[in-house]
């Protein structure tokens, strides 16, 4: 009985030691873990209540092109302070946050496996002890398949800087197409109010002289509904006009309450004809969304790779230190190998080749979009800016016509009906100018965005090299 207790005492005590070992490296492993913090859903919302003085974007804004907004907002600070501001780029850039995360967790190995167990035998005579066993695991086989992972996933990181990037410039895109936009319809407006002005002070004057006897009805109505015409369009222009500036607002992440006071003109340079069709032939290499489906391609490429690596045996290692009850202490290797008998990874792999011809044919039909909109709007804008200056010739013209008319019509030798449509067209002929004009400008800026022209210090363009192209497979 004395030596029973002995041994038990022992064992005991070694058994507590094993335990004690194998329990340490899990308790300073948590020691090392991250705790969560919560973090509360705003209330207010966070747009700016004034134009900032200073753009935080790293080196964003071009050294040539400062940014001040004292005397006003040109189109390229605009399109500054759009793209360090606008809320969607803002979630748009968390974005590549996960993207770095997921690159980071597909690189970390994977942890061994620790096993342990304890038999105490309870209905046994003399010198039995405690029996125990442990185990350390590997499992292998996530070895072979790491490599295409971590390459899936640095370029999928590459697809998201590329698509941020596209989304930049479609942002600058539309900031530039809404400054056009103000700006002619502003001059749209003063056009509308000095026809307006004109014609509530002729219209006063035939009122006048109708009570005094010395003119029809007719002329006084003739008169009288052009003015309400011209008052109807103007308040059509300034509701436009308004709801311009609060796209524009909220594009640029300010408060609707926030004064925008810009200046200067729509500056879009074009590149000829001929370095047009080169920069079309670089579309490829240049354009942010058809780099961003080129990575997406190279991450579906190793996500193919991977499945097929997959299909081989998976592989499990380890090593065993056990006792049993009779005091018989061993040490062990063991080998878990999965027999590829029914299922050889066939259903991943079929489902990674399907998704990459999917996206093969997706960048293809991009590519083929992309051709076919940069030959559209370059004929487009060959055809506006021929009818933007026959109509701008033709202004003279009507004006010097006008002036004639109007010296007939104090001699009495004109209608006042005639005089009326030839000034009515004088005006439709400026404002016609003035559509031409900003359908010109608005068709430039979306082809300098299909081109990728003239975006230097506006956006940040990741240094991205794109993985070489794999065989198929």
């Amino acid at each position: 009985m004395i030596c029973k207790r002995t041994v038990s005492r022992a064992g005991g005590s070694y058994q507590v030691k094993i335990i004690a070992a194998a329990i340490l490296p899990l308790l300073l492993a948590q020691a090392g873990c991250t705790l969560y913090h919560p973090k509360p859903l705003p209330t207010k919302p966070a747009l700016l209540q004034r134009i900032p003085q200073v753009v935080d974007k790293g080196d964003l804004q071009p050294a040539t092109h400062p940014f001040n907004p004292d005397d006003g907002l040109d189109m390229t600070e605009v399109a500054i302070l759009a793209v360090a501001n606008n809320p969607d780029l803002r979630t748009a850039r968390d974005k590549q946050g996960i993207a770095a995360s997921q690159l980071m967790a597909a690189g970390i190995l994977p942890n061994p496996r620790l096993t342990a167990g304890l038999d105490h035998p309870f209905n046994a005579g003399p010198g039995y002890v405690n029996a125990f066993n442990l185990g350390l695991s590997y499992d292998v086989g996530t070895l072979v398949t790491r490599s295409a992972a971590v390459a899936a996933a640095r370029s999928a990181s590459r697809k998201v800087d590329w698509s941020l990037l596209w989304q930049e410039w479609q942002v600058v895109q539309k900031t530039r197409l809404l400054f056009v936009r103000s700006i002619e319809e502003e001059k749209m407006r003063l056009e509308l109010q000095r026809y307006r002005d004109l014609l509530a002070d002729r219209y006063h004057r035939a009122d006048r002289a109708m009570q005094q006897g010395n003119l029809t009805i007719d002329a006084v109505s003739a008169n009288l509904a052009e003015l309400q015409k011209v008052r109807g369009r103007l308040a059509e222009l300034e509701r436009r006009h308004s709801q311009t500036g609060h796209e524009l607002n909220a594009l640029l992440g300010l408060a609707q309450d926030v004064p925008l006071s810009l200046t200067g003109g729509a500056e879009l340079p074009l590149p000829d004809e001929r370095g047009a069709r080169e920069l079309l032939d670089q579309l490829p290499h240049r354009r942010p969304d058809l780099l961003a489906l080129q990575a997406g391609y190279a991450s579906q490429e190793e996500q193919l790779r991977r499945a097929i690596l997959a299909q081989f045996p998976a592989l499990n290692i380890g090593l065993t230190r056990a006792r049993d009850t009779s005091d018989i202490n061993t040490y062990g290797f063991g080998v878990t190998l999965t027999l590829p008998v029914f299922d050889r990874n066939q259903g991943a792999i079929a489902v990674a080749r399907a998704t990459r011809r999917q996206l093969y044919d997706e960048y293809q039909a991009r590519l083929d979009s992309a051709y076919s909109e940069a030959g559209n709007l370059l004929e487009q804008i060959a055809l506006v800016r021929r009818q933007y200056r026959e109509v701008e010739a033709a202004l003279p013209r009507l004006e010097k016509v006008l002036g004639t008319a109007e010296a007939a019509l104090a001699a009495g030798t004109m209608e006042f009906a005639t005089f009326t449509t030839l000034r009515a067209s004088l005006f439709e002929k400026r404002l016609e100018a003035l559509t031409l004009e900003q359908s010109l400008l608005e068709q430039q800026a979306i082809l300098q965005t299909v081109l990728g022209t003239d975006f230097r210090g506006l956006t940040d363009t990741p240094q991205i090299q794109l993985a070489p192209k794999r065989e198929k497979r």
